[in-house]
């Protein structure tokens, strides 16, 4: 999350937020190319692929959520995330049963590949009430990656 100073207030800005740890990059799912750009914790190497590579394919107002949920297991911008090793922390409609048997739906977070994420077709996507929360990039991966 990610914390504002507004009008003398703290506002907290759920799924906006850069973070990294040894192994991977966590992004939130409602931050656009734009504000990724500006962001000073987004590392200069995914500055230079998103302005390089990913913006000649898309739009700086496109945020991840949307970029991800649409896209298709084909084209330039799905091979530059497939370098990447992409994996998307995805939340989805579930069916459960209680205590007692009584079947409930809820959300239930479940970590994807983006290969197995990008070849579910939309339709299908809408029908699980699936919500990209998190975008987690590989920092091998990225260091591997030749700008």
């Amino acid at each position: 999350m990610k914390l504002l100073e507004k009008g003398g207030s703290t506002v907290y800005e759920p799924y906006k937020y850069v973070m990294s740890d040894t192994g991977s990059i966590y992004l939130g799912g409602k931050l656009s190319y734009e504000e990724l750009l500006k962001n000073e914790m987004t590392p200069f190497k995914l500055k230079a692929i998103i302005s390089q590579y990913i913006l000649k394919e898309s739009s700086a107002e496109n945020t991840l959520e949307s970029e991800f949920y649409f896209m298709k297991g084909e084209g330039f911008l799905y091979e530059t995330y497939m370098q990447l090793k992409v994996r998307l922390k995805v939340m989805a409609l579930e069916e459960r049963r209680g205590l007692f048997g009584k079947a409930k739906r809820g959300y239930k977070e479940r970590i994807i590949p983006l290969g197995d994420f990008a070849n579910i077709e939309t339709e299908e996507k809408k029908g699980m009430g699936a919500v990209v929360s998190e975008v987690i990039i590989s920092r091998l991966a990225m260091m591997s990656f030749v700008v």
